[in-house]
């Protein structure tokens, strides 16, 4: 008989980076249990040694079941669980989703997962929990941890509730950057793009200090590092947090430069405003546009944040370096965006 493979549970496994983690992790010898809930997209439950199973974080029924079919099929050792499944809603709004969803949803699965012998429990958090640092620094692990929205917040109650209520977990918190792939998907960046390649007025104007830049990670790099803290799991240290994202992003006016040079040929001039201003012109554009508006009130106060990361702990415990740099992959982006615009749009749910 063949050895049996090592278990891997990836909760989100449809996700963005869900998906990718699952092959990976398959192709490197693991037996991967996708946890989602029904309905598309699905994890690549096509693959050998991919299984998909239907799991609803926010019913603790859902959950028993699926960690009972685990049981069935790789019984009770499971070397991994990395724990993606979280409520996210760009609107800045409160929701008691955050809670049942983020927070409650990890504590249903810890709970289920007492009996078994679990060697790790990877919580994807991120960089957002940390407060902003000054332009010229880096944030650090142990810096002072204070968000600024609900979702960062949701992600602080959590990284609490597994350290404090479920002590005897091997866990390890990666707090990483925005996410961005070759057609952009990350928010912010993608409606950077989409405002500069439409010409629209307001992209020449900004609230905030364009010397600022928020750390991203290609999809390629995340994946890469959630699997070398899969791979090593046996060295990370409990209740470890690491910082993943790229140590010097490009700032907001470097981005502007580039995208315009890119898509139109030449500069892009960007005007900085008041804030008193730029609020009341984001809260009548997203009442005009019946709240569908991408820029809210509540990101105004956030355009000085600068996330430059330290990440001397990832280089030193993964062996991890992001291979990819947001400058350098805006070609690639406003490439995609000027060939088909259709493809691009539709990828990055834009009207």
């Amino acid at each position: 008989m063949s050895e049996r493979r090592p278990a891997v549970i990836v909760t989100g496994s449809s996700g963005l980076l869900g998906h990718p983690l699952c092959q990976r992790l398959a192709n490197l010898g693991y037996e991967v249990y996708g946890f989602d809930r029904v309905g598309l997209p699905e994890p690549p439950k096509v693959m050998e040694h991919v299984r998909d199973i239907e799991c609803d974080v926010s019913n603790s029924a859902s959950v028993r079941s699926a960690m009972q079919k685990v049981r069935q099929l790789s019984g009770d050792k499971i070397a991994s669980v990395v724990h993606m499944a979280a409520y996210y809603d760009f609107s800045g709004s409160d929701s008691e989703l955050y809670d049942e969803v983020t927070v409650k949803g990890t504590d249903r699965l810890l709970n289920e997962l007492e009996d078994f012998e679990l060697e790790q429990f990877v919580f994807t958090s991120t960089m957002l929990v940390h407060a902003p640092c000054e332009v010229g620094k880096h944030i650090r692990e142990d810096d002072p941890l204070k968000a600024r929205w609900a979702y960062p917040q949701s992600k602080i109650d959590t990284e609490r509730l597994i350290r404090d209520g479920h002590p005897n977990v091997r866990s390890v918190f990666l707090r990483i950057g925005g996410v961005y792939t070759e057609f952009g998907r990350q928010p912010t960046l993608v409606q950077q793009i989409k405002r500069i390649y439409e010409k629209d007025f307001q992209g020449h104007f900004y609230p905030g200090n364009t010397e600022a830049g928020q750390s991203a990670v290609h999809l390629d790099d995340a994946v890469d590092a959630i699997v070398r803290t899969v791979q090593r799991r046996d060295r990370i240290e409990s209740c470890t947090p690491i910082l993943i994202g790229e140590p010097d992003p490009p700032s907001y006016a470097e981005l502007q430069q580039l995208i315009g040079s890119q898509i139109h040929g030449d500069a892009w001039p960007t005007i900085r405003i008041p804030k008193r201003l730029a609020k009341v012109g984001a809260a009548a554009t997203d009442m005009v546009q019946g709240g569908s508006a991408f820029i809210k009130p509540f990101m105004v106060d956030m355009a000085d944040d600068h996330y430059a990361l330290d990440i001397s702990r990832a280089q030193s415990l993964l062996e991890w370096t992001p291979r990819h740099h947001l400058a350098d992959e805006v070609a690639t982006m406003t490439g995609l965006i000027k060939s088909d615009p259709q493809t691009f749009y539709r990828k990055n749910g834009l009207g």
